[in-house]
């Protein structure tokens, strides 16, 4: 089997992103020489510098120079660099829908500059999700030790009783039981689905939404993926205790904290935040653009090569016979 190729995108060239890129590639030059980097290569380069590393010579000639981000200063969001990072993103997809990459790996965005730049969606997964035909997504934030997938994800928790679905959950469950068996190599995935309420809900004295909405979601996935042990509601302050002790193999969250504060307590720089339901593996690291110290050559670029090794991993799973 050939090694997978990754496609990935530069990010906002105004923060951490070329750092990240440059130094996760020269600790990796095996996978540095299958990468396409989407982005500037000014920006790379100086990047590669303030990382202080020597960016492999084989990842500096697959840069494609869009040439749009090579003013865009580390530290500050500016105009350009909101153009630019859309237009890394706009050329990876293109290039994975041409069957040139096999798994896309995106360093951070800016979501604010992005919109101010045009860039209609909440960030990376919507985007993605449309771009490959509206299909059904869901977000998996996945460490060694802990995977949480999100059955709501910007939600504000004031309105969250009332935009929690049972389609949400079952679809959320259904994905990440596809995914631990054909991305993981899980044959019979076990699905935690986390109550919302203290206690789950007590039996209704602290809310009916497990009765009402979390129970007949849980039945519904059964029913989709009977191959997958799916249990719950669980109370939501013991399950990722049991998953941590290997108990499950991913917990079902109803909104976006209860997943990521466990898994950024357990796994914090090695998280890796992963697209479900798109036709090609995606995966990001688990931060954002970190303007205070882009350019200086602080930034750990440890969750950036998590999010390359699971990329590969997972198109080498996708592609196996």
């Amino acid at each position: 089997m050939s090694a997978a190729r990754l496609a990935i995108t530069l990010g906002d060239p105004s923060g951490i992103g070329a750092e990240i890129i440059a130094r996760a590639l020269a600790d990796a030059p095996d996978l540095a020489a299958r990468a396409h980097v989407f982005g500037d290569a000014g920006v790379l380069e100086r990047g590669a510098r303030a990382a202080g590393v020597a960016l492999p010579a084989a990842a500096l000639t697959e840069v494609t120079a869009l040439d749009l981000g090579r003013d865009a200063p580390p530290g500050r969001s500016t105009p350009a660099g909101g153009a630019a990072q859309v237009a890394y993103l706009e050329a990876a997809v293109a290039a994975l829908a041409a069957g040139q990459a096999d798994a896309l790996v995106t360093a951070p965005i800016s979501k604010a500059a992005a919109q101010a730049a045009g860039f209609g969606f909440p960030g990376h997964t919507e985007f993605l999700a449309a771009r490959a035909g509206d299909v059904p997504f869901a977000m998996m934030l996945a460490g060694p030790r802990l995977r949480v997938v999100l059955a709501t994800i910007h939600v504000p928790l004031a309105a969250l009783a009332r935009r929690l679905t049972s389609a949400a959950i079952t679809q959320a469950a259904t994905l990440a039981a596809a995914a631990l068996a054909r991305d993981f190599g899980i044959a019979r995935p076990r699905l935690a689905v986390a109550g919302l309420n203290p206690h789950a809900g007590e039996g209704g004295a602290f809310g009916d939404e497990e009765a009402r909405i979390i129970a007949p979601a849980i039945a519904a996935a059964r029913a989709a993926v009977p191959q997958a042990e799916i249990t719950g509601p669980h109370v939501p302050d013991a399950v990722f205790r049991d998953a941590v002790q290997g108990r499950f193999d991913a917990v079902v969250c109803m909104y976006h904290d209860q997943g990521l504060i466990p898994v950024k307590l357990v796994d914090f720089e090695q998280a890796v935040n992963v697209t479900l339901g798109l036709p090609y593996p995606r995966t990001s690291p688990d931060h954002g653009v970190a303007y205070d110290i882009a350019g200086t050559g602080r930034a750990r670029a440890t969750s950036f090569g998590c999010a390359l090794e699971l990329a590969e991993r997972m198109a080498r799973a996708r592609r196996a016979p």
